[in-house]
């Protein structure tokens, strides 16, 4: 129900009992949400608290008093800096926007207006750096009417140039400083249709920005920036091919009669989707094939000419007859990540159900016009980009690499000689500065080799960093296949000649391939360089890290507590110490 195409009536009308059903789903990461009024916020509430439930955040909500968004940031009186925010999200719209020029007025006036105006934003922007979290704003709805008509888009004294002017400010602000995010509040006017979904009338009666109607499309966008700060992106999109990716049946009809391209109304929609499938490769989702078909007919299907995407686009590639719930699950595991990171787009109603019914936590978008697939996949969220770095571009390339890796590890008979075939490199140091943004995602999206848990704020990554009361390490791991970027870091918080282990975390591509030893190593000789004699090390369980539950058994700790599945572990740093790695170089940038 929360799932777009949604039914945002059904959900305003049944939001209570939605919510009895969501608190129910375990593992509900907790965290607390600081919503700051521009306008009326009381359903918004409401409805926000729905759409994190459903992508795994509990929220415990600060609601700020009306209209005074701008005085709750900068003139706290403590009330928000003892809440401890780990979000804040600022519900403005035209309404709060001030001062904005009158038609007609002189070019220097209007050019000092928008000064003033964005200058308010800057300064509520920084005074919310003071919170050390994310900050998410609303950028401003074009108005309902114009009063120079088109020109005033061009003229500065318009009021369409000027909102324009000040997106563009909040966008570009946005990009320089990692710790804004821009809601695209115009955009949804637009995409709901700006008379409706700015109602006059609603705010006249109740100061609601937007028809009420509408209020979980906002509460939708706002959870979705939300999730992809904390890591809960989907990973890879698995398709369908015969009537998803191109109009008709390969096997029956070949490659010459699909239809596909801009010959043919059907073909354009396809055509849609294999470019949209194309661009989500290039900013690192995985691609993949899940289809029942014969493997030759369905790779034929790619040499159709108009095929904006090709057979060694996907990394995974399953056409055959098994159910697809069990090839979905087949691919999740060569290429080491949880099912549940995946989308799968079908255009068959009953194959839909039959995943959705397999309770995977596989994402199934329900695709039923071919022309609006990739506005579907697109507006579902699962993919929501808040930070794009070099290593998320190369995501899907460093997949790729990982399963030629394997496909090596099967021509050695003795691992230890296949390890030292990769030629690897790891480049560990101390968290650095420039790395810190990669550093902070890695943390709060790694789930499997995660010993504690913890999730962290881009403030809380820079003061570990700083203080010499910690001891963080960053690992990068290059072999002959490539450079698989940053997939491990540690943090351990140093009292005397005790050193806890905060946070240790490791991508599962690179696991077992000694560079867990590598880090241990260069952890015990930096913590014996401070006199540290003993390494505590704690594991809490959760449904996805149990592969790492016994992890410091195998690097010789002594468990010296346990309160259910989680337990306390301790490292006693020997007088001798012999390195654990025999696999890598390490090399100290």
């Amino acid at each position: 129900m929360l799932e777009y195409p949604f039914d945002p009536s059904y959900i305003m009308q049944n939001k209570r009992a939605l919510k009895k059903q969501l608190v129910k789903k375990e593992g509900l990461l907790q965290k607390r949400i600081a919503l700051l009024s521009g306008t009326t916020v009381g359903e918004l509430k409401n409805i926000l608290e729905l759409f994190l439930l459903d992508q795994g955040i509990q929220p415990e909500f600060y609601v700020g008093d009306y209209g005074r968004w701008y005085e709750d940031l900068v003139f706290d009186d403590g009330t928000l800096a003892n809440f401890h925010p780990d979000v804040i999200f600022i519900n403005t719209s035209a309404h709060n926007l001030a001062p904005v020029p009158h038609p007609g007025e002189p070019d220097e006036l209007c050019a000092s207006k928008l000064d003033e105006a964005f200058g308010k934003l800057q300064n509520a922007w920084k005074a919310a750096e003071a919170f050390g979290c994310p900050v998410i704003q609303n950028n401003f709805e074009y108005p309902l009417y114009r009063v120079m008509g088109n020109y005033d888009a061009v003229s500065p004294s318009g009021r369409v140039r000027f909102i324009r002017q000040i997106n563009e400010r909040m966008a570009d602000y946005a990009f320089s400083h990692k710790n804004l995010y821009i809601n695209d509040f115009n955009y949804l006017a637009a995409f709901c249709g700006l008379d409706r979904f700015c109602d006059p009338s609603y705010y006249n009666s109740y100061k609601y920005a937007q028809d009420p109607t509408f209020i979980p499309y906002l509460a939708h966008s706002v959870a979705l920036i939300v999730k992809s700060i904390f890591g809960k992106n989907k990973k890879a999109l698995m398709l369908d091919l015969d009537n998803t990716l191109w109009h008709g049946v390969i096997g029956d009809d070949g490659v010459e009669g699909i239809k596909l391209g801009y010959e043919s109304p059907e073909g354009i929609a396809h055509a849609e989707l294999q470019q949209y499938a194309k661009d989500l490769a290039g900013i690192g989702v995985i691609l993949g094939v899940c289809s029942k078909n014969e493997e030759a007919a369905a790779k034929s299907g790619f040499d159709h000419p108009s095929s904006i995407l090709h057979a060694d686009d996907f990394l995974s590639f399953k056409a055959n007859w098994e159910p697809k719930q069990l090839n979905l699950q087949q691919s999740a595991k060569e290429l080491n990540v949880g099912v549940d990171s995946f989308v799968f787009a079908d255009d068959n109603p009953a194959e839909r159900e039959i995943v959705r019914g397999a309770n995977l936590g596989v994402a199934v978008p329900e695709l039923t016009v071919p022309e609006r697939f990739a506005e579907t996949i697109a507006n579902g969220g699962y993919f929501e980009v808040t930070s794009l770095s070099a290593d998320d571009v190369r995501r899907a390339e460093m997949y790729k690499e990982n399963i030629a890796r394997e496909k090596q590890q099967a021509s050695f008979a003795d691992y230890g000689e296949y390890l030292r075939s990769l030629e690897m490199r790891g480049y560990i140091g101390p968290f650095a500065p420039a790395a810190l943004e990669r550093i902070t995602q890695l943390a709060n999206k790694t789930n499997q080799f995660n010993l504690t848990t913890r999730r962290y704020q881009p403030a809380e990554m820079e003061a570990r960093a700083a203080d010499p009361g910690y001891l963080t390490l960053a690992g990068r791991l290059e072999d002959k296949f490539g450079d698989n970027g940053i997939v491990t870091e540690l943090i351990a918080k140093l009292e005397g000649d005790h050193a806890d282990i905060e946070l240790w975390i490791m991508s599962c591509r690179v696991f077992k391939r000694e560079l867990e030893y590598a880090m241990f190593d260069e952890l015990v000789a930096a913590l014996r360089g401070r006199g540290v004699r003993t390494i505590v090390g704690r594991y809490y369980k959760t449904a996805k890290n149990a592969i790492v539950a016994d992890f410091y058994g195998s690097l010789g700790f002594v468990k010296t507590g346990q309160n259910g599945d989680d337990s306390v572990w301790e490292y006693q740093i020997p007088q001798q110490y012999e390195n654990k790695n025999h696999a890598i170089e390490v090399i100290h940038p």
